[in-house]
């Protein structure tokens, strides 16, 4: 009777320790995120509601002891004018499951490219690069807008603030498909992080470097993107030939208050002349709370006769001032 107790009593502090290393948690969050403008294509103007990015999303971390943890993020889009959901699906914008530990971290599944976070958005000091003052000229090389399907990523740990992330998009086709493969590095220097992102499919790639300094209340960035045979106007590949194009980002932190400035200019296309654009964006940020903030500003996109960023008409000009609500939770 004595040995059967002592088993149980093992028994029960083995499955103690088990849930121990067990322990899991899981966190809803999400962005609401809505302005009022009055937007002008061409000769062409519209007042409405117009939503920028907002989301829902889950994600949660399981700790498996020895260091080794799994965890999961799944991110849905909706409009927050309409209420209606992402027309992509239910959590298209991001589905992975990945592990992690000391070695670094492994990702499988859906998610934006990490080269497109190394670099522009980065910068995106504003509206964290969404709605009607967006970076209109960056060019993703991604088969939807900024996101992959079908990806498996490998992160290394942060080596002296130096972390890389190495993704392959898988075609999944029998024939005839082409992988996208993408590449990120990120380095901390203090006051200067550096970035650098690379992504390839099939004759399309680009190639993109960042830099951001902080120096007390103010914040200046940038960065320089080249690509190939990927339009950027339509979001599509196709012999388009290269392009550079670059952005400037400067934001004021005085209190509650946020002043912001960009300049982007994409150059013409090596095989469609006329093609070249610049955008520009002044606004003003106040935050209420450190959730919620309210915003205003202005932003417009000057084409050449044969550019049609922000637009989809060549030669258009865009333009929108608008006002706004951002809430975070």
């Amino acid at each position: 009777m004595q040995k059967t107790h002592r088993l149980a009593l093992a028994a029960l502090a083995l499955l103690g320790s088990t849930a121990a290393f067990a322990q899991s948690s899981v966190t809803l969050y999400g962005r609401v995120n809505t302005t009022v403008e009055r937007q002008k294509v061409g000769d062409s103007t519209v007042t409405g509601l117009f939503n920028n990015a907002s989301r829902f999303g889950f994600k949660g971390v399981e700790d498996l002891g020895g260091g080794l943890k799994a965890g999961f993020q799944l991110e849905s889009g909706f409009n927050s004018d309409t209420g209606t959901t992402d027309s992509r699906g239910l959590f298209a914008r991001q589905s992975e499951v990945n592990l992690s530990g000391n070695f670094g971290m492994v990702r499988l599944g859906r998610w934006t490219a990490e080269s497109y976070f190394a670099t522009a958005d980065y910068v995106s000091l504003h509206n964290h690069d969404t709605g009607s003052s967006a970076d209109a000229f960056y060019a993703s090389v991604m088969r939807n807008q900024f996101t992959n399907s079908n990806s498996v990523a490998y992160r290394t740990p942060s080596l002296g603030g130096l972390t890389v992330e190495g993704a392959v998009g898988m075609h999944e086709q029998t024939s005839g498909g082409k992988n996208l493969y993408d590449l990120a590095a990120n380095y901390n220097l203090g006051a200067l992080a550096l970035g650098a992102g690379y992504s390839k499919l099939a004759d399309s790639n680009q190639f993109a470097l960042r830099a951001l300094y902080t120096a007390g209340p103010f914040m200046v960035g940038a960065y320089y993107q080249r690509s190939d045979d990927w339009n950027a106007m339509s979001d599509t590949a196709g012999a388009v030939g290269k392009r550079d194009n670059f952005r400037l980002s400067g934001a004021y932190i005085m209190g509650a208050s946020e002043f912001h400035l960009n300049v982007g200019r994409a150059n013409s296309y090596k095989n469609l002349s006329d093609s070249a654009a610049t955008q520009y964006t002044v606004a003003y940020n106040y935050n209420l709370s450190k959730r919620t903030k309210v915003y205003g500003y202005y932003t417009r996109v000057n084409n050449d006769r044969n550019a049609s960023y922000a637009t989809g008409v060549a030669g258009a000009d865009f333009s929108s001032l608008a006002v706004g609500v951002r809430h975070n939770f």
